[in-house]
């Protein structure tokens, strides 16, 4: 274990750090010093930053920024859209859609291709989502024929999820409205 001594540079810190508390006095006075070195040093920077004053400095006047007014006026707030709409709000073009998408999607006779298939959804099919339908084989599509009208479940002001009905499993349609203003199926998966 190290002996410690006053000597060497650990003993002059430990002095240095050890005086003020020697008394009240020494304590009050350090601290005076402290705040009028923080007062000093706030107060020049203040001088050296123009932008700090908004009349001017040694360097000259700072310009005043221009006004600039985006958006409508504050007397007329702005239209906001809700995020999830009634299902009353389907729009009929969209139910259209499903309804001839499921009906492609349906119609598989025995030695149609993966292509011949695709080709028949490619009217009512987002063009990201073609690649994934033309990986499917048909012959494992279990339906054959739409049994229902489709039904919206959720609508929103872009897209919407619609169930239609067929005669093995019921599929849940994503549509979503293109640029064009055009709605297509972007997904589908098993209603259940």
């Amino acid at each position: 274990m190290p002996i410690r001594t006053r000597r060497g540079r650990s003993g002059a810190y430990r002095a240095l750090w050890e005086w003020p508390l020697h008394s009240p006095a020494r304590l009050a006075l350090v601290l005076a010093v402290a705040a009028v070195l923080v007062l000093g040093i706030t107060t020049l920077s203040g001088w050296l930053s123009p932008a700090s004053s908004g009349s001017g400095t040694a360097l000259g006047p700072v310009p005043e920024a221009p006004t600039v007014t985006v958006g409508p006026p504050a007397s007329a707030p702005p239209e906001l859209t809700p995020t999830t709409l009634p299902l009353s709000a389907a729009p009929p073009a969209a139910l259209g859609v499903a309804q001839r998408w499921v009906t492609a999607w349906a119609d598989h006779p025995p030695g149609t291709t993966s292509a011949q298939w695709s080709d028949r959804l490619r009217p009512y099919t987002t063009d990201e989502y073609l690649p994934t339908l033309a990986e499917v084989d048909p012959a494992n599509v279990p339906g054959t024929r739409v049994t229902g009208p489709p039904r919206a479940i959720e609508v929103r002001p872009d897209s919407l999820r619609v169930e239609v009905p067929t005669d093995a499993v019921t599929l849940q349609l994503l549509l979503v409205r293109t640029g064009s203003g055009d709605w297509r199926v972007s997904g589908y998966d098993r209603a259940g």
